[in-house]
């Protein structure tokens, strides 16, 4: 027995037997049920070769079948790879090949892209297919279907001893660049993002059964993580429910009236998402609802937690409008650092600055010397984070070296996130340096910007970059996505936002787009954005900057 995934799933499969473990749709699959599914797949791809460490592609939205398969893999002792499942082939080929996978188990709706990707791809020799009831292609695959993959396989959980440190991989798009794939150790990945550790103590859990045994002791916790599984903090949700005898709701496909739907039909009582690509389609159509008349059963949802993106203060308080008495928080981490730190959201918060959160004894700011930022100091410095860390990046020592330091005698993880520390302790979040801009020898932090643009009423989303300034080297460009029949002008943006940011962070040109693009997990895609810029003219500019910028 060990800190190991396997193992923590198994003790409370132990305990909780015909508990359910996991709702999709119309289906449901006990504890039991999915032990018996998870031995029987993890043995199927172990007679095909499959061993310890060996990479094995989940490539599914939100569904029974991908849980199943992630916990084969792990009691196999083999390595999840999660696949975005919105990747073109060529980001696909580059994820199969990078990351050594040898089997993948995918939906049938994705037949195409593997059929394509499959034959430059060839150490991947085992593939199973999900049926999804799409009509897609796979025999040029060579596959076998996952009900036959089951049927072939013992469910007999007779897989011996594994190890806390067998090797759990998160692959991460990043703001820019390729995926990376960050390497945790079971037991590090476990104390900071899976479960094991208590923040209402503010200590560790120590003993491997402990979780299962209060989670036994106790109604089962109904949650709902709508991020794909592709996303830390949604394997975090469902790792976390398994470990504790809870029942996760899935939903394969983000549609806002449909999740307050199965928040009101299975009674859930935590609603996880990532920030505000997801909390405004839901804003919005609970307030659709309820200006029709539609009435929703929500009083099972206690608690509402923004995971891992950026979450603004004005979406918060129209959740504690549209749902009071309820605990709404938001927490950062990423990849590279799990769990760093959490907000309550409170009414009458500030727009400007950044999130706000207080961080936990392992987080800290440093400056350029490496040393803790001075709370109140006004010191702008990295995030970081030390304790249980990641190994580093799978086959890349460079970009592991730049990430992971030693600083003062102490290991970090250092993501590349800028902060302020204020002077009562909490943390202000500024986001990356590689997005953020340089204007007249002004550092601005887009998130900021972004923040006090999507509190305009007339604003349903926006991505800030720099665009090239002659006199300024950069100014601050908007990409902005209004809500339906409105257009705020820029003037009217500019003077908005200027009672929540300094002048110098103010937009100096538009664009309009119809929708922001995001990654799945919600992230902003700033690459895009900086697209957007370069492909035309702006709609609208500051003609009153530019003849500055050119005098």
């Amino acid at each position: 027995m060990a800190l190991n995934i396997a193992d923590l799933a198994e003790h409370a499969i132990d305990l909780v037997p015909d508990r359910v473990a996991l709702i999709c749709e119309d289906e449901t699959l006990t504890y039991a049920e999915l032990e018996e599914r998870s031995n029987r797949l993890a043995h199927f791809l172990m007679a095909q070769g499959v061993q310890r460490d060996d990479k094995v592609g989940v490539y599914c939205r939100n569904r029974i079948e991908a849980v199943v398969s992630m916990l084969a893999i792990v009691k196999a002792r083999a390595i999840i790879i999660n696949v975005n499942y919105r990747y073109v082939e060529g980001e696909l080929e580059y994820l199969f090949d990078n990351s050594d996978m040898v089997a993948l188990v995918h939906e049938r709706r994705y037949s195409h892209k593997v059929a394509a990707v499959l034959p430059r791809t060839q150490k991947v020799t085992t593939v199973i297919v999900v049926e999804d009831g799409t009509a897609a292609d796979s025999s040029a695959l060579a596959g076998v279907s996952f009900d036959d993959a089951l049927a072939l396989g013992s469910p007999e959980r007779d897989f011996g001893e594994r190890s806390a440190d067998d090797i759990f991989l998160l692959y991460t798009g990043g703001t820019t660049g390729f995926p990376k794939g960050v390497m945790w150790r079971h037991e590090d990945i476990y104390r900071t993002l899976f479960g094991g550790f208590d923040h209402a103590t503010g200590n560790y859990i120590e003993g491997e059964w402990d979780l299962a045994e209060t989670g036994a002791a106790n109604p089962p916790l109904v949650r709902l993580p709508i991020p794909p599984m592709i996303h830390g903090a949604t394997q975090a949700a469902t790792f976390g429910s398994l470990f504790s005898g809870g029942t996760v709701v899935l939903a394969p496909e983000f549609d806002a009236p449909e999740i307050w739907r199965l928040i009101d039909r299975h009674k859930v009582n935590c609603l996880f998402f990532t920030g505000d690509a997801m909390a405004r389609p839901l804003v919005d159509g609970l307030t659709a609802a309820m200006t029709s008349g539609q009435e929703y059963d929500l009083s099972s949802l206690y608690v509402v937690v923004s995971a891992a993106a950026l979450f603004s203060p004005s979406i918060k308080e129209q959740i504690l409008e549209l749902l009071p008495n309820r605990l709404v928080i938001d927490t950062i981490g990423s990849s590279e650092t799990g769990y760093g730190g959490t907000s309550v959201a409170e009414k009458g918060e500030v727009h400007a600055g950044g999130p706000r959160v207080k961080i936990d004894d392992a987080t800290t700011v440093l400056d350029d010397d490496g040393n803790p930022v001075e709370p109140g100091s006004g010191v702008i410095g990295m995030l970081a984070r030390s304790g249980h860390l990641p190994v580093g990046y799978y086959k890349d020592e460079e970009k592991s070296k730049a990430a992971f330091k030693v600083i003062n005698g102490v290991r970090y993880a250092i993501p590349g996130d800028f902060a302020r520390v204020e002077a009562d302790g909490t943390v202000i979040l500024l986001g990356r340096g590689s997005v953020s801009i340089n204007s007249g020898g002004e550092k601005i932090y887009p998130e900021e910007v972004e923040g006090a643009l999507k509190a305009h009423p007339d604003v349903f989303d926006a991505i800030v970059v720099g665009v090239p300034d002659e006199r300024f080297g950069q100014h601050v460009a908007a990409v902005v996505s209004a809500r339906t029949g409105r257009r705020p002008s820029l003037s009217d943006l500019d003077a908005f936002v200027r009672n929540e940011i300094a002048g110098y962070k103010v937009p100096r040109s538009l664009w309009w787009v119809e929708e922001i693009k995001r990654s799945p997990a919600g992230k902003p895609d700033y690459r895009w954005a900086k697209d957007q810029t370069e492909a035309g003219p702006a709609d609208e500019v500051n003609v009153a900057h530019l003849a500055r910028s050119t005098n």
